[in-house]
């Protein structure tokens, strides 16, 4: 359902936020940590930063750090900044006109489903999940 890259820009948002996000990271050290390739991770986070969810800086001590308050960025900032907002407003069959007046096979459990993930997208913030992330000794890789 997320792509590729979004769900990398979630791991790499909890590995910033874990890491106290307001320090810079380097972005070498967390593709290794990650496993995930430097130059696709780059790309990833230059949409974070456009987006104003990261900042990033250069430099020998460069790195990326969260742009504003880890309680104001939702996963949802983060899914929305890299695969946009198509994902929990289009029908999951991709069928053009999909809708109450004329819905696929699938639209109102889909539409249950996607009405629970934009809730649970909307309420979780980088601050509760790195919370969770430290005192549970939950993994990112």
């Amino acid at each position: 359902m997320l792509s590729k890259a979004c769900t990398y820009g979630l791991l790499a948002s909890f590995y910033v936020a874990k890491a106290n996000g307001s320090e810079y990271v380097s972005i070498r050290q967390m593709s290794d940590d990650l496993g995930i390739s430097f130059h696709f991770l780059t790309k990833i986070l230059q949409k974070l930063t456009l987006a104003g969810i990261m900042v990033s800086h250069k430099g020998p001590k460069g790195g990326v750090s969260l742009g504003r308050n880890p309680a104001s960025i939702s996963l949802l900032n983060i899914i929305t900044a890299i695969d946009g907002p198509e994902l929990l407003q289009e029908c999951i069959l991709g069928l053009k006109g999909c809708g109450h007046e004329r819905p696929c096979p699938v639209h109102n459990h889909w539409l249950a489903i996607r009405n629970d993930l934009t809730t649970l997208f909307t309420e979780r913030n980088l601050a509760n999940a790195s919370e969770e992330i430290l005192s549970l000794n939950l993994r990112l890789a």
